[in-house]
């Protein structure tokens, strides 16, 4: 196969892999890694040493610095609230905790020679934004767990590189005299301060407009190519810790295109991870396998229940982390594509001079990722449930604009039982909702703080009901892209006074119908209108409703038996089966409401009426 369709291959499946595992809802890595296998060991359909050639370990590396680079764009400082301790001793402490304990026991339960034993922990000590980040999306986690996981995955990733090329030049060189020592560490350190001028003055040129937006994205790649090169020279991988320190320094610069280039760079970062992944799958080679035998599987399990807990429960030990907090990322630690990358450089070297057991790195490391890549994958969101740190249902609604028909919408969703949250600036406008215990944020949905104060991970769909057409068009473009498109709604503007409205793109789905403005809604609410729930059953299905709907009723929500919200619109109506809950808004005096809390059984509707106020 030629490198061009080889290439060609590797995306489609790769993407491909992606796709299927959001449909199937399972960890896309687990899938990516199979394909990887089937194309490469399996039908030998990609060899990518032999199609891809001299080019194919400096591609890999120039990736993983990119998505260091995308990872270090999401550290945000805010997030170490609570876990800022927590994550300096995950950065310091669990590092030469975890390299002593998996030395030790590569060497003991392992049978590898000290050399080899001390680099397989050096490289194992790393979990890295390739696996951690798309788990994390997976797994739906609290704030406080998630931050912490992704900051010592995106912090550990280059700092554990670095010891490893430390530990692989001992090898290779011998003792090491403190003037090498001290040289790699200066390297190290300017590595560090030259990422941080770097990311500084290129957000400095952004902030200016000395770059064009359409060029934006484009010179953060070509600067984080350059920046990983030139750092590269210095000491081997310390270009992964200059480009994480850039991408940290300009993700917390506040840049008024950051969204937009954040992104881009998610869009690169995932094509990245597929491709790499089923590249470094596809070169497994199945007789290096060979080598392994029970002690080899002994140490992959003393490094998953045994190196891994201890080396997080000491060095969070006294922090300000619950014990539950403590035992999420002491199971958690996926192995990913910079411990397959170093292990693949190195190796070759070291069964080139003869050193012992160097034949067995390849097979032990790619061994461990397949290991922690699925089991982890699998189990990180029962885990986190079990633990009570991750979210139930993802199934929610976020309002954001509160008035009394808004309010008494969530009042009503509240009581169902589904999760909902009102947001507004105002806190007058919240106090009806304070009041009756709805859920409630004061603030800016928009701010960089709210992140960190509200739990969003469980809210999938969008309802922007402020009388602000434009602020409620702003909010849904924002979210847009986290919730997707589907998922985002709002009101219509009226088109009063030749008013137009925005630009498809621009703005949210309308919501509910294509007339019913804010001022028409609170209008009706004022006459008198009430929402009324209906649970269709067998005998009582979506046609007797319709029939039995009262004229001129606005359907406005159905809720799913699984907790999936579906909101009405101007161009799709709804359609409910059994066991859905409708929501409507219905006139009142066409409808006389009910006192009973309890389902009318003969018609399988539940009223309540919406408490009386002054306009």
């Amino acid at each position: 196969m030629q490198p061009l369709d080889s290439l060609a291959l590797v995306l489609a499946a790769g993407i491909g892999c992606q796709w299927l595992a959001s449909r199937l809802h399972i960890p896309a890595l687990i899938l990516l890694l199979a394909c990887g296998l089937v194309l490469g060991p399996v039908t030998h359909l990609l060899v990518p040493t032999q199609q891809f050639g001299l080019i194919l370990m400096p591609a890999i590396k120039l990736g993983v610095a990119i998505i260091l680079f995308e990872g270090g764009l999401n550290l945000h400082f805010h997030e170490l609230k609570g876990t800022a301790q927590a994550i300096r001793r995950l950065a310091t402490l669990s590092i030469p905790v975890a390299w002593l304990l998996a030395s030790a026991a590569a060497h003991y339960i392992g049978g590898l020679g000290w050399q080899i034993a001390s680099l397989f922990g050096a490289i194992t000590v790393v979990t890295g934004p390739t696996v951690i980040l798309p788990l994390l999306r997976h797994a739906r986690l609290k704030q406080k767990p998630a931050a912490l996981l992704k900051w010592e995955g995106i912090v550990n990733d280059p700092l554990g590189a670095v010891l490893a090329v430390l530990v692989f030049q001992w090898i290779v060189h011998g003792n090491t005299d403190a003037v090498h020592i001290a040289r790699d560490l200066v390297s190290l350190s300017l590595a560090g301060a030259t990422g941080a001028c770097t990311g500084y003055l290129t957000g400095r040129a952004f902030r200016s407009g000395q770059v064009h937006e359409h060029l934006k994205g484009p010179v953060l790649i070509a600067t984080v190519a350059v920046l990983f090169v030139i750092t590269n020279h210095w000491l081997e991988d310390s270009g992964l810790l200059a480009v994480t320190v850039m991408g940290l320094v300009i993700g917390n610069m506040q840049l008024p295109s950051m969204t937009e280039l954040r992104r881009f760079k998610e869009y690169v970062t995932l094509i990245l991870v597929s491709v790499l992944f089923v590249v470094l799958s596809a070169n497994i080679n199945p007789e290096s396998f060979q080598r392994l035998d029970l002690r080899s599987l002994a140490l992959i399990a003393a490094m998953l229940f045994a190196v891994r807990p201890i080396s997080v429960l000491v060095a969070t030990l006294g922090t300000e982390l619950s014990w539950k907090e403590r035992l999420l990322p002491a199971w958690i630690a996926p192995r990913g594509i910079v411990a397959a990358a170093v292990a693949g450089v190195f190796a070759p070297d070291l069964i080139a001079l003869g050193i012992d057991d160097a034949e067995q790195l390849v097979p032990l490391i790619f061994s461990l990722i397949v290991v922690t890549v699925v089991l982890h994958g699998l189990t990180i969101a029962p885990w986190a449930r079990l633990l009570g740190l991750g979210n139930d249902n993802h199934h929610g609604l976020l309002v954001v604009g509160a008035s009394a028909w808004s309010t008494e919408l969530c009042n009503q969703l509240h009581k169902l039982g589904v999760p909902v949250l009102l947001v507004d600036s105002s806190w007058q406008r919240l106090r009806k909702a304070r009041l009756a215990g709805i859920p409630a944020y004061y603030g800016q949905i928009l701010s960089p703080g709210t992140e960190n104060s509200v739990e969003l991970a469980q809210l999938d769909t969008l309802l922007a009901l402020s009388d602000n057409e434009a602020y409620n068009a702003l909010v849904c473009t924002a979210l847009a892209g986290e919730m997707g498109w589907q998922k985002v709604f709002q009101l219509p503007r009226s088109n009063e006074n030749g008013a137009t409205k925005l630009q498809s793109g621009l703005h949210g789905t309308n919501a509910f119908s294509d007339e019913l403005g804010y001022e028409e809604l609170l209008r009706r609410y004022y006459l008198g209108w009430r929402f009324q729930k209906t649970q269709l059953t067998g005998n009582f299905d979506h046609q007797r409703r319709s029939e039995n709907l009262p004229s001129g009723a606005i359907d406005l929500l159905c809720i799913r038996p699984s907790g999936a919200i579906a909101v009405a619109s101007g161009q799709t109506g709804l359609s409910g089966r059994e066991g859905d809950i409708l929501i409507s808004f219905v006139p009142v005096e066409l409808n006389p409401p009910t006192t009973d809390s309890q389902p009318d059984a003969s018609r399988g509707v539940q009223s309540v009426k919406a408490p009386t106020a002054d306009p």
